[in-house]
């Protein structure tokens, strides 16, 4: 059920079969029912659906316990909701903060519907409505198969150039369905991130070498496949694709044993699909590199986070700043108002602001600000320990 006051964010994770997604979300739920992070977190983290909760952490424990991988899932499009609620509801007075809970909806699209032929008019349509349904999401996650990458080592290139390619061929097939007459689309992911699934069995590779990799074996693959996302939105300008890199692993595996503990940039899922577009949306409008209607789009909701993340410090120009729903509001508090400074502020502090600002949130007992900026602050540790790596753009 979805909770009446949360803030919802979208992720769509796109892989080939065999690349490691059911793995990925079933390990990442899993790990939030364990007992540590039980005891140890702020928030905790539902299924909103009780079956597919038990599903994920089956999958988790047969991983855990018998070194079992989960049952491959093909032509599968799946769709995860998950809640994360703060736990001390005494923490702040009802109605002090702007959400007591994010919603992370968990898109998975099937890797076979990118690379073999519509079958029949019936699944032709699924694909088309599946896809539609993830347009909501701000972030994408584009996996790239470790051990394909193993298996192609000294001819990496070859197996780069069949994987952007199925999908950008895929997404042209798509694209007279999604398009309304022809018409660009507001809506649509704007930060793809590429990201190296089963990391694990590439040790001593860091987020650095996988960009190298990307970019000189296939760096004008990836151009082409920007080129069909960028004439499917409108504004392509406000758009990232193949300009942040992740590493991730679902676990350490080893004959007959499966470490769920040593993972790789899963603990970074929630901070990306949270922040990640706080920080991009608002760069992109104040940078006037999106259209009036892609611009309401991109900030709708920052300022709420952004209150969230900073807190009430000055109610007249907190007011304002939740209200910012088009560009014209954004423009219009540019000039040295508190709303605009706070927006630019929530989005661009460094790491030493950020601790002290998640140092004062847990004195106060204020959790929400506290976990959001831990959240930041773990995407910068992320890019510290060499895992995550951010657009400098």
């Amino acid at each position: 059920m979805q909770h009446t006051n949360a803030m919802e964010q979208h992720i769509a994770v796109f892989g080939e079969s065999g690349s490691g997604k059911t793995v990925l979300v079933s390990s990442f739920y899993g790990a939030t029912q364990e007992p540590q992070f039980l005891q140890s977190s702020l928030f905790d983290v539902t299924a909103d659906l009780t079956e597919q909760g038990h599903r994920l952490h089956r999958n988790y424990l047969g991983m855990r316990d018998s070194a079992r991988l989960p049952d491959a899932t093909r032509f599968s499009a799946t769709s995860y909701a998950f809640t994360i609620k703060l736990k001390d509801k005494l923490a702040k007075a009802k109605g002090a903060s702007p959400f007591d809970a994010v919603r992370l909806v968990w898109h998975d699209y099937p890797g076979e519907w990118f690379e073999q032929d519509v079958s029949s008019q019936e699944e032709g349509e699924r694909r088309v409505d599946t896809f539609r349904s993830l347009l909501q999401s701000d972030v994408a996650i584009l996996l790239v198969d470790g051990q394909r990458v193993l298996d192609n080592a000294g001819t990496e290139e070859r197996y780069l150039k069949s994987l952007f390619t199925s999908f950008r061929t895929g997404l042209l097939k798509l694209e007279k369905d999604l398009l309304e007459d022809g018409q660009p689309l507001v809506e649509f992911p704007r930060i793809w991130i590429l990201a190296l699934s089963k990391a694990d069995l590439m040790p001593g590779f860091d987020v650095f070498d996988f960009r190298d990799l990307i970019i000189d074996k296939s760096g004008d693959d990836l151009g082409e496949l920007r080129k069909v996302i960028e004439r499917m939105v409108d504004s392509p300008e406000a758009l990232a694709v193949g300009e942040d890199f992740l590493l991730l692993s679902s676990a350490k595996f080893e004959p007959n044993q499966i470490e769920v503990s040593e993972r790789i940039g899963l603990d970074l899922i929630l901070p990306i699909a949270a922040m990640l577009p706080l920080e991009r949306h608002v760069k992109w409008a104040e940078q006037k590199q999106a259209g009036a209607k892609v611009a309401e789009s991109l900030l709708k909701g920052v300022g709420t986070v952004a209150v969230a993340l900073i807190g009430k410090r000055n109610e007249d120009g907190i007011k304002k700043l939740k209200n910012i729903k088009k560009l014209k509001d954004l423009k219009g508090l540019v000039g040295g108002q508190l709303a605009a400074g706070v927006l630019t502020v929530a989005a661009t502090m460094g790491t030493e602001q950020l601790e002290k600002l998640n140092a004062a949130a847990l004195a106060k007992r204020d959790h929400l600000a506290a976990v959001l900026s831990r959240f930041r602050l773990d995407m910068d540790e992320g890019e510290r320990q060499l895992v995550f790596l951010r657009s400098r753009k």
